[in-house]
C-alpha cells in the first residue's frame, strides 16, 4: 500500500459559548483547526486533525501543519501509512520538534492501519480497557454565579466532573473556588485549572486560602519548577498539564513524584504514537492519566476517545467531548457522548471522515 496524495484543510470552530477565557487573560471565540487527509492506492484514506486553543498556545500555531505538510509531503508520498512506526521516525528525521504539527499525519496513518485490519484504533493500541471514558466539561472564567450556572446545566447533562477555569486575578480565583467547589455533589470532582496563570507566591497564596477544600490543582504556573514549588506548600492533588511535554518529562514527573495526575494532550506530545509511550509508562508507575487534546472536532476527538477506550479505566481519570465545543464540525461520525462518558467507535479505524462541506477546499495539496 502507497500514500498517493496528501491534502491539508483549515476551518474555524467557534466556541459553542461565544467566548472561552482561561489561564491569565486569554480568550478565544473561533479556533483554527487544520485536518490532514491521507488516501493510498488501495482506496484507503485517513485522517486526522490539530486544532490549538488559540494561537501560540504551547507554542503551536494553527500554521504549522500546512508548512509541515509542504516539507515533508514528498518524502511521504509512495510510503506505507500502515508502518505507523517508519513514518513517525521519517517525520523526526526530516523535522526536528513541531510535534503538534506532526501529530494529524500520525492520527491519519494509524486510522489507515485500522481500517487495513479491520479493527477500530482502540484495539490496535492494546484493547478496550475503559468501556466508556468519564468525562469533565469546562466552566470557563466568567463572573462567579455563570459558572455555577454552567456547572449546573452540564450536571443535568450527566458530567460529574468539572474543570474551573482560574489564572487570571488570583483574589477573584479564591472566591470562584470557594464558592464552586462546595456544591459538588457525591461522586463528583474538580479540578481548578490555571493554566500556567499564576506566579508562584500568589499559586501559594491560592492554594493555602482552599486548604480546607477538596479539589484538584491544575498547572498553577508556567514551568514545572515553578508547579514543584507550590507543590512543596498546597495540601491538594496536583495535576500536570502543558508541561508534560514528552517522556522525558514523564520520567521526571515519575522520579520526583512530581505529580498525582497527568494530562496528556496528544498533539503536545506528537502524536497518538509518542502520546502511547508516556501514557503506558506513567500508568506502568501509577500515575493516573487524561486523555485529551489541546482543542478540536470530530476527527481530534475520536483519536482522543480511542486513547481514552485503551487505558486502564484505574489509571483514567477523565476525557473530555471537544466536538461538543464548537458549532462546525470537522468530521462525521466519531465517538458518542452519552451520560457523562465518552463511546470510541468500534468501526475500523478511528470511524470519523472528513466532514468536506464544513471544511471547503483544500489549502495544501500534494500527489505522486
Amino acid at each position: 500500500m502507497k500514500i498517493t496524495r496528501i491534502r491539508v484543510y483549515q476551518t474555524g470552530l467557534p466556541y459553542v459559548g461565544g467566548a472561552y477565557v482561561w489561564g491569565a487573560g486569554n480568550a478565544i471565540e473561533t479556533a483554527i483547526a487544520s485536518v490532514v487527509v491521507i488516501d493510498t492506492d488501495a482506496g484507503l484514506q485517513g485522517c486526522g486533525e490539530f486544532t490549538p486553543c488559540g494561537e501560540n498556545y504551547m507554542v503551536a500555531h494553527s500554521e504549522g501543519v500546512a508548512a509541515l505538510a509542504r516539507l515533508v509531503a514528498p518524502s511521504l508520498l509512495g510510503e506505507d501509512p500502515r508502518q505507523v512506526g517508519r513514518v513517525e521516525q521519517l517525520l523526526d528525521h526530516l523535522v526536528q520538534g513541531h510535534g503538534y504539527a506532526k501529530a494529524p499525519f500520525d492520527a491519519a496513518c494509524w486510522d489507515i492501519l485500522g481500517q487495513a485490519c479491520d479493527q477500530p484504533v482502540w484495539m490496535l493500541l492494546g484493547g478496550k480497557l475503559t468501556d466508556g471514558a468519564p468525562m469533565y466539561r469546562v466552566a470557563p472564567q466568567k463572573v462567579v454565579d455563570e459558572t455555577v450556572a454552567e456547572m449546573n446545566a452540564y450536571r443535568d447533562q450527566g458530567y460529574r466532573q468539572f474543570q474551573i477555569k482560574v489564572g487570571g486575578d488570583w483574589v477573584t480565583d479564591i472566591d470562584r473556588i470557594r464558592t464552586t467547589v462546595p456544591l459538588l455533589q457525591p461522586g463528583e470532582k474538580a479540578m481548578a485549572d490555571a493554566n500556567q496563570g499564576w506566579r508562584v507566591d500568589n499559586a501559594i497564596r491560592v492554594a493555602r486560602a482552599t486548604r480546607d477544600l477538596d479539589f484538584i490543582l491544575e498547572q498553577p504556573c508556567r514551568t514545572y519548577e515553578e508547579c514543584q514549588q507550590v507543590r512543596r506548600v498546597a495540601e491538594q492533588p496536583m495535576k500536570l498539564d502543558e508541561c508534560v511535554t514528552g517522556i522525558h518529562m514523564a520520567q521526571r514527573i515519575v522520579v520526583d513524584r512530581g505529580a498525582e495526575i497527568c494530562c496528556l494532550k496528544i498533539s503536545n506530545l506528537g502524536g497518538l504514537s509518542k502520546a502511547r509511550r508516556v501514557r503506558d509508562y506513567l500508568v506502568e508507575n501509577r500515575i493516573p492519566v487524561v486523555s485529551e487534546d489541546t482543542w478540536g472536532g470530530e476527527i481530534t476527538t475520536s483519536v482522543v476517545a480511542h486513547f481514552a477506550a485503551s487505558t486502564p479505566g484505574e489509571f483514567l481519570q477523565n476525557t473530555t467531548d471537544l466536538m461538543n465545543y464548537n458549532t462546525r464540525s470537522t468530521g462525521i461520525g466519531g465517538p458518542v457522548s452519552r451520560d457523562g462518558k465518552l463511546y470510541a467507535s468500534d468501526t475500523p479505524g478511528l470511524g470519523v471522515s472528513p466532514d468536506f462541506e464544513s471544511l471547503g477546499p483544500p489549502i495544501e495539496e500534494f500527489s505522486l
